[in-house]
């Protein structure tokens, strides 16, 4: 199911909105793609993961952290409220288009460093590998959007 959501969120959903995206406006491929994976991979995927957290911190400090502990729930709400707290306003930069660079900036540096975590912590399961592959790829997409917004912005 993890997997499926990732695939989704942070692969077919973006590409489906960009290729429609350009089909039907006259938009910049840059600001679809900053715009579509902000929207889908930065924020649905972060709200997702919010809610989860929120409603079962105790399933995710154990089988997602492998912390047997109560104690680690309290964390992962906090890292849920994180996640929330950027997810929803990369949603709401579908209504802002303003907001998307600002956002694309902060997903960066979040998935960036998760998937740097994920390397430090040797990934073994398919789950792990899953998310580091996607935290990595979309911490990429993110720097090719901003640095192609910059270069455009600085004409």
């Amino acid at each position: 199911m993890q997997l499926a959501a990732i695939i989704l969120l942070m692969v077919v959903l973006p590409i489906i909105s960009i290729v429609q995206d350009l089909a039907t406006n006259q938009v910049l491929l840059v600001e679809a793609l900053g715009k579509w994976f902000v929207f889908w991979a930065v924020g649905w995927r972060l709200v997702s993961a919010a809610l989860h957290q929120m409603l079962r911190p105790a399933y995710t400090a154990k089988d997602i952290f492998e912390i047997d502990d109560p104690a680690a729930s309290k964390l992962v709400l906090e890292i849920g409220f994180g996640n929330l707290a950027i997810g929803i306003p990369a949603i709401a930069s579908l209504y802002f288009p303003a907001w998307v660079p600002a956002l694309a900036l902060a997903g960066c540096i979040f998935f960036g460093l998760a998937g740097l975590q994920h390397i430090r912590n040797k990934p073994t399961t398919r789950a792990e590998i899953a998310a580091m592959v996607s935290d990595l790829g979309l911490a990429a997409v993110l720097i090719v959007y901003l640095v192609w917004h910059a270069l455009l912005s600085a004409q």
